[in-house]
């Protein structure tokens, strides 16, 4: 009984020291109240102390974004449904801007921008959220563009390459093949070891179920991550998704992996920011858009990049995409984002219209970077590559209204017509680094030019197949060595040249 007592007088002593020495914590709050809503944005009265950019929470778990900061009320950019809010509904701040889940556990998902599951394997599994506006890495904290990013696509790695680290523009009228190159390149980087994030932004919901059921197909959603936000989707969330799926992508570029995402497309974007600006009454300009829509769009951008060794050596390539107008492609948008970038591929409706797919106009696209990661192998047979082209392009529009050609010029447009089968290229059927340089040799050789131009798909297959044969001392040097030696070539091109002989005497 004794201890008992003890031990009862012991206890509450601790409680009586306890509750002398509880200090209650006071947690300000503020509140504020609707004081109208428009379509996707709100104006909101009664919070002071809000910062650009911070996070509002409404009623029903609908958040928004403080997008105008006025003397008197805040316009706020909302994101998600947005019809049963009304005026006088109260609003709270949250104290922090707009973030997203980030983590392996993303790859294979397909989510919103909110970071909200919209596929059938349960919540988004995540310990870890990244602001979706982060500052871009510093000059010093990068480091030059030295590795490829094989697309699979010839006339790409062979003409227009991509280096792990750029920004290469796609851009053409609409169904000309903007998003076959994006996916393709997607497929492409299996057994590549880069992880690929793909950021819908205003695409039917039709065209993203089609594009997520290819991925699946072939395989290719274990290391993707898949990023919608559909055209009949809130506009502060079409807004917000490709920021959102940047810093997806930056957590594992900080983490030293390649990654590369694509932005499909950034002519959906700057129509939402444009709409979001003009309903809050921000003074538009060229073509409506507000005066920033360049710094939206290159404050995005500049976030992909090839990081030093001592920031783990990861990389972030970009290809976004913009649809143009009746092929104006020095409309206000796609101006902006070709000064952005560091290239741009054009896709030609013409060239579309024509069959010769990729429909990708050599003349009008180029690679300030990429050519500087090419391999040396592609080096050694693009630049001549490329000057044929063009110089057949220039002599095919002549010969077309008929003019008379003298037999060099012939030569050129025989030769030109079989560089263009060869970049003939169907979709989902992504070519080798060894089939692509065999096939390269062959042309710069002129060994398809007494081919006819009927046999050309065969003869281009049965090229590709014979990179097979080629001996692995060879593949392992093109990856080492500046250019291709003498002898290496002899032998890719004997090997191209037996090939070629059934055809070349069939057409004899």
């Amino acid at each position: 009984m004794i201890d008992l007592q003890h031990v009862l007088g012991q206890t509450f002593s601790i409680l009586q020291q306890a509750r002398r020495a509880y200090k209650p914590d006071l947690l300000t709050r503020e509140i504020g109240m609707i004081s109208s809503v428009s379509n996707g944005n709100a104006i909101v009265t009664g919070l002071p102390g809000v910062g650009a950019d911070e996070l509002l929470k409404f009623p029903n778990n609908i958040f928004g974004i403080a997008f105008n900061i006025d003397e008197t009320s805040i316009g706020v950019v909302l994101l998600g449904d947005f019809w049963h809010l009304q005026a006088g509904d109260p609003v709270e701040r949250t104290g922090r801007v707009m973030d997203v889940a980030v983590g392996d556990g993303l790859l294979g998902r397909v989510i919103n921008p909110l970071g909200a599951a919209l596929d059938s394997l349960g919540p988004v599994v995540s310990t870890t959220r990244w602001p979706i506006e982060r500052a871009a890495a510093a000059i010093m904290d990068r480091a030059p563009v030295s590795e490829p990013l094989q697309t699979g696509l010839k006339v790409i790695d062979a003409l227009i390459p991509i280096g792990r680290g750029q920004r290469e523009l796609i851009l053409g009228d609409r169904q000309t093949g903007k998003t076959t190159i994006a996916i393709d390149t997607i497929l492409n980087q299996r057994d590549q070891n880069v992880l690929c994030i793909y950021c819908s932004i205003g695409q039917r919901a039709s065209a993203v179920a089609k594009m997520i059921a290819v991925l699946t197909e072939q395989d290719a959603l274990k290391y993707t991550v898949v990023m919608v936000s559909e055209g009949d989707h809130a506009p502060g969330l079409r807004y917000i998704a490709p920021y959102a799926a940047t810093s997806i992508a930056e957590f594992f570029m900080e983490a030293g992996r390649d990654v590369l995402i694509v932005y499909d497309d950034l002519t959906q974007h700057a129509r939402a920011y444009r709409e979001l600006s003009l309903l809050l009454h921000r003074p538009p300009g060229r073509e409506a858009f507000p005066g920033d829509i360049f710094y939206i769009h290159s404050r995005l951008l500049e976030r992909a990049t090839h990081l030093n060794t001592a920031r783990g050596g990861g990389s972030l390539t970009a290809l976004p995409i913009i649809e143009t107008e009746a092929q104006n492609i020095s409309a206000y948008i796609p101006t902006n984002l070709i000064s952005i970038t560091d290239g741009q591929i054009y896709l030609s409706p013409a060239l579309f219209e024509l069959g010769v797919l990729p429909a990708l106009d050599v003349g009008k696209s180029v690679s300030r970077v990429g050519g500087k990661a090419q391999l040396p192998a592609f080096r050694t047979v693009a630049g001549d590559l490329k000057l044929a082209y063009a110089q057949f392009e220039e002599l095919e529009t002549f010969a077309r209204f008929g003019a008379r050609l003298d037999d060099k010029s012939k030569a050129i447009v025989d030769h030109g017509k079989r560089i263009r089968a060869c970049f003939i290229q169907a979709e989902r059927s992504p070519v080798s680094v060894a089939g692509q340089i065999i096939l390269l040799l062959a042309l710069t050789a002129g060994l398809f030019d007494a081919i006819p131009l009927a046999d050309m798909p065969a003869a281009e297959l049965a090229v590709r197949e014979a990179a097979q044969d080629i001996p692995d001392d060879i593949q392992h040097r093109w990856l080492s060595e500046k250019t291709i030696s003498e002898h290496d070539n002899n032998v890719i091109i004997t090997l191209a040249r037996k090939r070629l002989l059934s055809f070349v005497a069939a057409a004899s």
